[in-house]
């Protein structure tokens, strides 16, 4: 495998600050404390009218958009601090100013609280006028969300502690496992003999033609994990605790409630949602009988997952590029437009590099500026799909920054519609290419495997989330060998009799971030997947005439609900078997792989 296939392609992080001791970083942080005093002062007691006898619109206007103004300066700072550890979480300036910053911003908080607390606890019949008003539509969804959340606000004085904690509790355990994952280093013996890796470097080797080579890095993966497992079970049986405390004090109904309401969506829905996919498992197990026989490997084992069906090349990152933006041009040159942004601009930091987060990501920093991209690229053909998918979400992000700080940013369930729609438009435009070819076969099979993991893997993820938080609720802390009992239990049924996995893959739960970062956010990559294929199917009958409506579904943000916003793009999601139509996609495409499946080179 070729190293550093994306080289030096590293942000630009000058736009938001120029480094970690940046005079500019304290004097904003002080300007922006001395701006929110202020605002307390003369505010404070306005929209609950013991001050007065009420809000008026054009008040609230004002309010709201000098709110905007503190908080869109608190998201630079916010951003650069997280941009910079995630870049290099090994220097211990850069998770210093993360603290610092973090901890300066929730006191900041503490000043501004009163605004959603005076509002949420306004009378309907007091709000509702307000919320009528046409001048107030730029901000009528963020207030009308804000007041969904009211039964589950607290007093000022105990929401403040609860903001305080966050940075010495669940916030700073997250930092550890990032810490702790971007340290490691996992010994694959190869035939030329044991080389250190990172995770994201072996993990990559699942994916290479030797099948030696994928079950060494397999089996480093394992053992590494296993060193790490004390503090990693550690990490998430206290991050578990955090989120039942949290969903007690708030009076959530449950793990997921806290989710699913700021997600917009029901736990019936997501019921549902997950239901068909589990209806629809048989056909994963379907797919690794074709493959297996393709392979002439049998039995298949959790390393053969991702196999090739053919030895390739790697992919430069160059070459990424210019297969990303063709695709994203064909479809719409103003989506081709923005992407060449964030190459021409530094917006992407691809290049992996001791120190450097796992994993692949678009911060949208705040609508005043622009978004970043991070991912760890190493040619593959499954990373020229990770930055499609990327740069969908910065494409979705730049489009969404009209709507203002409020109106930007969207639920997950929508959070997904441009990234994975992305990905699509690049298969799409290979398979067109590749059809008739030899390849034709590997890259069907691929963009399979990859659907595979962001649906019905998404679901299991979720599964095991439950029966994790459910356990720990039950049964007190949790050891090593409960969790990775559940991991299996509910990973075993999506391959059925047609890939082994093997014991050693019990443990893999424990590198995932999400996990951590934002417990039952699985499910939302199931839902993005399975809306964009009908998106998709949207566009082959409508052809062009759908691309304004894709474009202006994707710069709604989060400005309305999301039926609402995906109903002007043709699509109702609360269609009785609404969910069936996707997955009958994915069906399709294991019957094409069978059909055409001709004997290839065994990796």
């Amino acid at each position: 495998m070729t190293e550093h296939t994306a080289r030096g392609v590293t942000w630009d992080l000058t736009d938001l600050y120029g480094s970690p001791a940046d005079p500019r970083i304290d004097a904003d942080l002080e300007r922006l404390q001395a701006d929110a005093l202020a605002f307390e002062t003369c505010w404070r007691g306005h929209i609950s009218g013991k001050h007065n006898h009420g809000i008026q619109a054009a008040e609230l206007i004002t309010l709201l958009s000098q709110l905007e103004e503190i908080w869109q300066g608190a998201g630079v700072l916010s951003a650069f601090s997280y941009l910079i550890f995630a870049a290099d979480t090994a220097n211990p300036a850069h998770g210093a100013l993360l603290t610092r910053v973090r901890e300066r911003l929730t006191d900041l908080r503490s000043h501004l609280l009163f605004v959603e607390l005076e509002w949420a606890a306004l009378p309907e019949a007091t709000a509702r006028p307000l919320l009528d008003d046409p001048r107030l539509a730029r901000f009528r969804h963020h207030l009308i969300r804000e007041r969904d959340f009211t039964p589950h606000r607290r007093s000022e004085a105990e929401e403040i502690i609860l903001d305080q904690k966050t940075n010495t509790g669940s916030q700073a355990f997250a930092r550890l496992f990032d810490e702790t994952l971007a340290r490691a280093r996992f010994t694959v013996t190869l035939e030329a003999g044991p080389k250190e890796m990172s995770e994201q470097e072996a993990l990559a080797l699942l994916a290479n033609p030797d099948r030696p080579t994928r079950k060494a890095a397999a089996d480093a993966l394992t053992a590494g994990l296993a060193e790490l497992a004390p503090l990693l079970i550690f990490i998430y049986n206290t991050l578990i605790a955090d989120h039942s405390t949290d969903t007690r004090i708030r009076s959530f109904g449950g793990p997921m409630a806290e989710r699913n309401l700021a997600n917009e969506i029901s736990q019936g829905a997501v019921d549902s949602l997950m239901t068909s996919c589990e209806r629809a498992l048989p056909m994963v197990a379907d797919y690794y009988r074709i493959k297996g026989r393709l392979l002439g490997l049998e039995p298949l084992y959790d390393y053969d997952r991702y196999a090739p069906l053919v030895g390739g090349g790697e992919i430069p990152f160059s070459e990424a590029r210019k297969i990303v933006l063709e695709s994203f041009g064909a479809f719409s040159p103003r989506m081709a437009e923005i992407a060449h942004m964030f190459f021409e601009n530094r917006w992407i930091d691809a290049e992996t590099r001791p120190g450097k987060r796992g994993g692949a990501f678009a911060h949208p920093v705040t609508p005043s500026r622009h978004p970043f991209v991070l991912m760890n690229y190493l040619g593959h053909p499954r990373d020229v799909m990770t930055l499609a998918h990327e740069l969908g979400h910065g494409i979705h992000q730049w489009l969404a920054r009209e709507r203002g700080y409020f109106g930007s940013s969207t639920p997950l369930t929508t959070a997904e519609t441009a990234s994975v729609f992305g990905e699509m438009l690049v298969f799409s435009t290979l398979r067109r290419k590749l059809a008739g070819t030899p390849e034709a076969l590997p890259l069907l099979c691929g963009k399979l495997e990859d659907t595979f993991s962001t649906v019905f893997r998404q679901v299991v993820m979720t599964r095991f989330e439950q029966a994790a938080h459910a356990a720990r609720a039950t049964e007190g802390e949790l050891t090593g060998e409960r969790l990775n009992a559940l991991w299996m239990e509910v990973n075993r049924p999506m391959f059925g009799d047609a890939l082994h996995l093997r014991d050693d893959y019990a443990n893999w739960w424990s590198y995932i971030p999400h996990f951590i970062h934002t417990p039952f956010y699985c499910y939302a990559y199931a839902f993005g997947e399975l809306l964009v294929l009908a998106l998709y199917a949207r566009y082959l009958e409508e052809g062009e005439t759908f691309v304004p409506r894709y474009l202006e579904l994707l710069a709604g943000g989060g400005s309305d609900r999301p039926e609402a916003l995906l109903k002007c793009a043709g699509v109702d999601i609360g269609a009785p078997g609404f969910w069936d139509g996707g997955l009958a996609v994915i069906r399709s495409w294991v019957d094409e792989a069978r059909e055409l499946g001709v004997p290839a080179r065994t990796g």
